[in-house]
């Protein structure tokens, strides 16, 4: 059979490669598709045409065209690279093999030549020395840190601005000399350069702090840091030395615990006399004061109040009730409290703190029928501080001291009723943090606590003074601006707060990235009340999260829309389950060493009556929320069985299960329904799970998961490796399949993190014998460098998308993969 036909037409439609035929004397005598992509000429443009038309003037006139048939003609093979020209007159980098073509009895008739466009390769080399070059600059320009790179043996290789400011040597001084001429003759004696090399070399890095050597022979304390650089076949190639001179600090640091332990000694009196005056305290719950109405002479001082003052006990005191009252509250205060005694509660303000008074005075006559004024002054700060606090816990959040949901409705009704009077609007933004579930569920509550202390703290120096932050709910914020001009205020004040969460939170030793998605709203004719205000920034709160969160969205009647657009979701969802309008379709599941399919796994479609397919993107979020996707998981559950059951092979079905399916305590008995109803053996199903469902610190999912294996089914983790303890998953529940996330072999031939991720992830799964399936491979390099790196099974658009039955007269099930 002539396969010519077939060779001819594969070169031909080759798209990445320029595949064309020269005559011996170089004029182009075939053109492929590929050319025709890189050098922009058609078939019709270019045959006939010298080769020599792709080449530089400069090439042509130094001879390269004719020296490269030469070459090929003598040498069997001509390669080069080189810029060559575009029909439009731009260049490329192109990768050139010229090979010699004979006939069937050796005779030469032409030339084969292969190009390639390796413009963006040869880009990225010179971007890559271009960044390496200007590393090298800001290291040798930086005059603060000694940086310097150090031989295995500890030799000094280069030296930068930095080690010549702080040490006093040039490079020629140093570079060839080993590095312990810095260390001072004792820490030589002690081998302590040599010492801190080894700890580098065995333990990756060493640091440390010590007296060093300057050229003039003055010593400094400095910090050092050894980073041990190894080469990517773990071969130690050197030592990178960071040297700072922190001897000023080194003093600094002296000086303050001198200082500490000054005010420490300090504070010890201090709080012996604390302890002492406050048992004074305690004991004095009431101020007694007589006072001689026409001279103000005291006549009594109660005990209580003498040995607040300091004085001796006597029956009458020789001051003045100012005097006293000097003691109590502060000279700035006496004239307000001498007119707050006429009233019953008094409040001052003293060098303590605000200080409440409950006074009462009661004339009294003597023997002598001389007029006496009695005072009696009681401190009620601590049942007023007490009342207080009450009323304090009812209005605000107990973890953040922020104002809760009643006070912050309060607020919002403030702040409209400020704005009507300055015609000004009022604006709300409700904040949620992002992924907070898998905070508490793996770090656990305190830890989540800590983390919202944390964000309130970090967002509340961002607002105007009179800008008021409130916790509503569990993860919920929301800030009310009273007197707001512009929606613009309100968007960059959420820029702002999307901004401050970018740094990470240190929280319990864990560096967590609290994103956070921001809902805002602004009063209208129509948003007057706070009901109307809060729920129109949920919705935007809302809309933000979904279309993929740490970002902002603006209340519009589009998303009241949307809203309602849900709704109608869900009701269409519940009459798609009536009207039965889903189907399942099927996507193979490739063995990796044959190609051939194993299985299928079974995805859920909604052929709907007015919108036609309806992606499970647009509804398994609404269905999970709403519940309905147990309905609709238990119908594609029987259904993927009774069809999987009707084929005329052993190949098995897999079915996803969402996290909220496990909330449902009939699952197990829903699967063994389906499996006992279809006839479907129990080894043919294999039930996905993402690593979500492990998630729920309870053991009632890792339990369903041990019931559902009892059957005999397959249990696959989807998803494998983005979630937070796969590993941990791995060792306490023995799954029979992991299915690699495409975000990894989408990076396979790109990356070489990515590849040894996968290699990784296969090496555990054979040794637990569990099987790998990669998904989203769409190229057939992808699908070898899986197989290469020992993935088990392969599925993918290159081996076929997901399809319906095909229902024959003499077979059913799924349409035979096509590599696409």
């Amino acid at each position: 059979m002539n396969n010519d036909p077939i060779y001819r037409y594969l070169v031909h439609n080759v798209i990445d490669y320029a595949i064309y035929l020269l005559d011996l004397d170089g004029n182009v005598m075939s053109w492929n598709e590929g050319a025709r992509l890189i050098k922009g000429y058609t078939p019709e443009e270019i045959i006939g045409r010298h080769f020599s038309c792709f080449y530089t003037d400069a090439d042509r006139q130094s001879g390269l065209p004719a020296l490269g048939l030469r070459l090929a003609r003598e040498d069997g093979r001509f390669e080069n690279e080189g810029w060559r020209i575009r029909k439009d007159g731009t260049l490329f980098w192109a990768s050139v093999v010229i090979d010699p073509v004979h006939d069937d009895t050796g005779t030469l008739i032409g030339f084969a030549k292969v190009a390639r466009d390796n413009t963006e390769t040869m880009q990225q080399q010179r971007r890559q020395i271009e960044e390496e070059h200007r590393f090298r600059l800001l290291v040798e320009g930086v005059s603060d840190y000694a940086i310097y790179m150090l031989s295995p043996e500890g030799i000094i290789t280069n030296w930068n601005a930095g080690a010549q400011h702080i040490k006093g040597y040039i490079a020629e001084d140093v570079v060839g000399k080993h590095f312990s001429m810095f260390y001072t003759d004792q820490d030589r004696a002690d081998d302590k350069p040599d010492k801190s090399l080894d700890i580098a070399r065995e333990q990756g890095s060493f640091e440390a702090e010590g007296w060093r050597v300057r050229k003039d022979g003055s010593t400094f304390m400095a910090h050092v840091v050894i980073e041990a650089i190894r080469d990517d076949l773990d071969t130690l190639i050197g030592f990178a030395k960071i040297t700072r001179d922190v001897t000023e600090r080194r003093e600094y640091e002296k000086a303050l615990q001198v200082a500490r332990d000054d005010v420490i000694a300090r504070n010890e009196e201090l709080d012996a006399l604390t302890t002492f005056l406050n048992s004074v305290i305690a004991n004095i719950p009431i101020h007694v004061v007589v006072q001689e109405v026409d001279t103000g002479r005291i006549r009594l001082n109660s005990e209580a109040l003498r040995d607040a003052q300091g004085g001796k006990p006597s029956v009458t005191a020789p001051h003045h009730l100012a005097e006293i009252l000097d003691q109590l509250t502060g000279a700035s205060e006496r004239a307000v409290l001498e007119r707050t005694l006429q009233q019953t509660h008094a409040k001052l303000q003293r060098a303590d703190g605000t200080r409440h008074l409950r006074c009462r005075m009661v004339p009294l006559v003597a023997e002598n029928e001389q007029l006496l004024m009695v005072y009696l002054i009681e401190d009620v700060t601590e049942t007023k501080q007490a009342h207080d606090q009450i009323h304090h816990m009812a209005h605000h959040d107990a973890l953040t001291n922020l104002p809760n949901r009643s006070l912050f409705v309060r607020c919002i009704e403030q702040g409209l009723e400020l704005c009507r009077e300055r015609r000004q609007s009022t604006g709300v933004l409700m904040l949620d943090l992002d992924n907070f579930k898998d905070v508490n569920d793996v770090l656990g509550h305190h830890v989540g606590d800590q983390l919202l202390m944390a964000l309130a703290a970090r967002l509340q120096p961002l607002l105007s003074d009179h800008d008021i932050m409130a916790r509503i709910g569990g993860d919920e914020f929301a800030i009310v601006i009273p007197a707001c001009h512009t929606i613009d205020a309100l968007e960059a004040l959420a820029t702002r707060l999307l901004a401050a969460v970018q740094t990470p939170f240190e929280i319990d030793h864990h560096q967590l990235q609290a994103g956070i998605s921001v809902g805002i709203a602004l009063s209208s004719e129509t948003l007057d009340t706070p009901e109307a205000l809060m729920k129109s920034a949920d919705l935007a709160l809302y809309e933000a999260k979904r279309v993929g969160k740490g970002a902002y969205a603006c209340y519009n009647d589009a998303l009241h829309q949307a809203a309602c657009a849900r709704l109608d979701m869900e009701a269409d969802l519940r009459r798609a389950l009536r009207e039965n309008e889903f189907v399942v379709f099927y996507q193979p599941i490739m063995r990796a060493d044959d190609y051939g399919p194993s299985g299928y796994e079974a995805l859920i479609r909604w052929m709907h009556p007015m919108r036609g397919m309806v992606s499970p993107l647009e509804f398994i979020s609404v269905a999970e929320r709403t519940g309905l996707i147990h309905d609709i998981g238990l119908w594609v559950l029987n259904q993927a069985c009774r069809e999987a059951a009707s084929w005329q092979t052993e190949m098995t079905v897999s079915v996803n299960l969402s996290p909220i399916q496990f909330e449902r305590p009939q699952l197990v008995d829903d699967v063994q329904q389906a499996l006992v109803t279809s006839g479907l053996a129990p080894e043919r199903l294999e039930l996905e799970i993402t690593e979500s469902i492990l998630l729920d610190s309870s053991q009632r999912n890792m339990t369903t998961l041990k019931a559902l294996k009892a059957l005999g089914v397959a249990i696959a983790l989807d998803d494998f490796g983005t979630g937070y303890s796969s590993l941990h998953y791995l060792r306490s529940f023995p799954f029979d399949r992991i299915k690699i996330d495409r975000s990894f072999v989408d990076e396979i031939c790109q990356s070489n993190e990515a590849r040894a991720i996968i290699k990784a992830i296969t090496s555990l799964g054979n040794s637990l014998d569990i099987k790998i399936t990669a998904e989203g491979v769409e190229h057939l390099d992808q699908a070898e460098a899986l197989q290469h790196e020992g993935c088990s099974h392969l599925q993918g658009y290159y081996f076929g998308r997901p399809a319906e039955l095909v229902r024959a007269a003499s077979t059913v099930g799924p349409a035979q993969p096509v590599r696409e």
